[in-house]
């Protein structure tokens, strides 16, 4: 089935109307979710409208309302949020460019490709596209749909662009009071260069596809191996490397001495891609008498 565009309109370069579609660029089907189940009968959960002192209701009866004080509402019709007319509705209006990369990454919120509604509009379209990767720019505008106006901004991407829905500056939470128990001592000059080695040691380029959902994988596992067994027998999930688990005793780590041996056993360009999950192992732990081993694990685990 192909994919139903979410929003429909045109994007305005000064004089110039470009009508485009838009699609979400990510999927929810590759992640897994679960529904709440009734377990002595095996029902889906289903939760009911209800209203306190009236019991359930009407989803006709049911209008949207925004609190102005406690229990007071000003109740709105979707008819009339629908008539709140902006144009920013059916038209994103490029008022701004910026450099691609002045925009800070937590302002970005959600992905969505745009390419032309027909062949007529396919010739203007590709000047704006090629206009902007040629400057490396990126376009800022306003665009409303599912009833909020976002701010976004559109980029090249591949044959066709990328519209990217920001956040305002009033929904980013500032830094300052959760980095503030943060001390502002000097970082070791000897750590620090060991570390960028580290750092240089595992450079690679990005390539999203060597990296996989390994518990979503896991858990398809887990519901596959119910489904054989018909949820009669419990199933053991799979022993992992216990990569969190600290030796007894072993309470200091010299950090040198763990970033020195993760330098000497990393490989070169990338050796921190994930790899298969590894069968559980039948031999006892070696005791942690070298330091090294401890900290090599945890720069693996978060590099992955």
């Amino acid at each position: 089935m192909a994919p139903r565009p979410v929003w429909k309109g045109q994007i305005r370069l000064s004089l110039v109307s470009i009508p485009v579609e838009m699609f979400s660029a990510t999927k929810s089907g590759a992640t897994i979710s679960f529904n709440q189940i009734h377990r002595p009968s095996g029902k889906r959960i289903h939760y009911e409208k209800v209203a306190a002192g009236v019991g359930p209701v009407d989803k006709d009866d049911i209008v949207k309302g925004y609190e102005v004080s406690k229990g007071e509402y000003v109740l709105l019709t979707d008819e009339e949020i629908e008539d709140v007319k902006l144009e920013t509705k059916k038209t994103l209006e490029l008022v701004q460019f910026v450099d691609m990369d002045e925009i800070p990454p937590l302002y970005f919120d959600r992905p969505y490709y745009v390419v032309p509604s027909d062949d007529l509009a396919e010739d203007a379209f590709r000047v704006v596209r090629d206009a902007l990767r040629q400057s490396r720019k990126a376009g800022l505008g306003q665009l409303a749909m599912r009833g909020k106006e976002y701010l976004v901004a559109l980029r090249p991407c591949g044959k066709g662009l990328l519209l990217e829905t920001l956040h305002y500056q009033d929904e980013i939470q500032k830094s300052e009071t959760i980095f503030s128990e943060i001390s502002n001592s000097k970082t070791d000059g000897d750590l620090l260069e060991v570390a960028t080695a580290l750092i240089e040691r595992k450079s690679a380029p990005f390539d999203a596809g060597e990296y996989k959902n390994r518990y979503t994988a896991a858990l398809k596992e887990l519901i596959a191996e119910k489904r054989r067994t018909k949820g009669k027998s419990k199933v053991a999930p799979h022993e992992d490397d216990d990569d969190d688990a600290t030796p007894k005793g072993s309470n200091v780590v010299d950090l040198m001495a763990s970033l020195k041996k993760s330098l000497e056993q990393g490989g070169k360009g990338g050796g921190s891609k994930p790899a298969a999950k590894p069968a559980p192992k039948k031999t006892a732990r070696k005791p942690a008498a070298k330091s090294g081993g401890r900290a090599s694990t945890a720069s693996r685990r978060k590099s992955a």
